[in-house]
């Protein structure tokens, strides 16, 4: 592949994750509204979050061996054409429960952009490249968090909130048709001749396990921080806007950098270093949001999400370096993982804001970031070459 169709693929992968993770995060900065407006409590309304990244869960193995199985293309028309109607219906929904409801299945059908499209990346390019476009996936779903953010409580008045459900469906419409267009044929696993390992195989690896725990605990923290963030920042003594508290969400540019810089950082320092710096570079700016500042708060967003995505991205890396058969499946464990830390994280952290307020998110937050830090020191004492790929996982489990 030249430079150019290279660069083609990039922005047709970036432009894809980056509108099907816009879909994800529209109602983040707009839950008190939600909560006003239907009569709920914080952790009630935040339902029309971690219902959709359940979803996204509960969706990703099914996903992950379809894309062993079924050219991309047809896995990514099908999935944008729910997402995007689901889209529709949340702009039209009368109450929360219907809401929710939409909120779930449009994420079950978010893994066929984005689990889909990692595995056809992890299959189709060479180990040379795969730091940096795993690197570069990372920024797309940074891109897409912003942008749902910036369309539910800014672009949109947060009062409107329901069009920003209309705005992202178009997205992810003009991203779907672009993709299923123009995204190069590529292979499928058994065209290459590769074995396939069964989920139960996969599990079995220690390496793989861990890496695993990395999704899971670093979504966790991270979705945790920015979910609860909005009715924090509402309290004395900020008692900041919708607005003003969305704008703060641009932090998240941050992530875009982050992720391709933390590729080419894993390749200099290895990808456990890497996981180390970011969990204690995110350690650091929790501790920073419990200091009642607007500045702290702000330098405390941008190293959350300078910590999450080298985590994230170092993780990500990490797992697609190891192997060389059934990356679909791999990579569907890998996002079930996240978006199971995500929901159990915003789950466990309602309680713990309904407890002790944002000290107790913070406090969660601290004991679950000792996952990505023991799981990168443990990496980094790995011998030298035992991060390679491994051939020996067994078909058919």
């Amino acid at each position: 592949m030249d430079r150019k169709s290279f660069f083609t693929l990039q922005a047709l992968v970036f432009g894809l994750v980056a509108a099907a993770l816009t879909t994800v995060y529209i109602t983040q900065p707009v839950l008190p509204v939600l909560q006003r407006e239907f009569g709920v409590s914080p952790s009630q309304a935040s339902y029309t979050v971690s219902a959709v990244i359940l979803g996204i869960a509960l969706a990703n193995l099914p996903f992950g061996m379809l894309a062993d199985r079924f050219p991309v293309q047809r896995l990514i028309l099908v999935g944008g054409a729910v997402v995007a109607a689901c889209g529709l219906f949340c702009a039209a929904t009368p109450n929360l429960g219907t809401l929710v409801g939409a909120r779930f299945i449009q994420g079950l059908f978010v893994p066929s952009l984005t689990t889909c499209l990692a595995a056809y990346l992890s299959t189709n390019l060479p180990l040379e490249r795969l730091n940096v476009v795993m690197g570069s996936y990372v920024s797309a779903t940074v891109a897409g968090g912003l942008g749902g953010r910036l369309l539910g409580g800014f672009i949109h008045p947060p009062l409107h909130w329901r069009y920003a459900f209309v705005t992202a469906s178009l997205l992810v419409v003009m991203a779907t048709l672009a993709a299923v267009r123009w995204l190069p044929p590529g292979r499928l696993p058994k065209e290459s001749g590769e074995k396939s390992a069964g989920f139960l195989a996969l599990l079995s690896q220690p390496e793989l396990r861990r890496i695993f725990l990395v999704a899971f605990g670093g979504f966790f923290v991270f979705s945790s921080i920015f979910n609860y963030l909005p009715f924090y920042l509402h309290q004395p003594p900020f008692n900041a806007s919708t607005e003003y508290i969305t704008l703060l969400y641009l932090t998240y540019i941050i992530g875009i950098f982050i992720g391709p810089m933390a590729g080419q950082l894993s390749n200099r320092i290895g990808n456990g270093g890497t996981m180390v710096l970011g969990a204690l570079v995110f350690g650091l700016a929790i501790a920073l949001t419990l200091i009642q500042s607007i500045v702290a708060i702000v330098i405390a967003l941008m190293l959350v999400c300078g910590g999450f995505f080298s985590i994230h991205a170092s993780a990500a890396g990490s797992l697609n370096r190891r192997l060389t058969s059934s990356r679909g499946r791999a990579n569907s464990l890998y996002v079930l993982a996240y978006y199971l830390g995500g929901a159990v994280g915003i789950t466990l952290s309602g309680y713990a804001y309904g407890l002790a307020g944002w000290h107790g998110v913070a406090a969660l937050g601290l004991l679950m970031l000792a996952v990505p830090l023991s799981t990168g020191i443990q990496e980094m004492r790995e011998p030298a070459g035992k991060g390679k790929p491994k051939e020996e996982l067994s078909p058919g489990v």
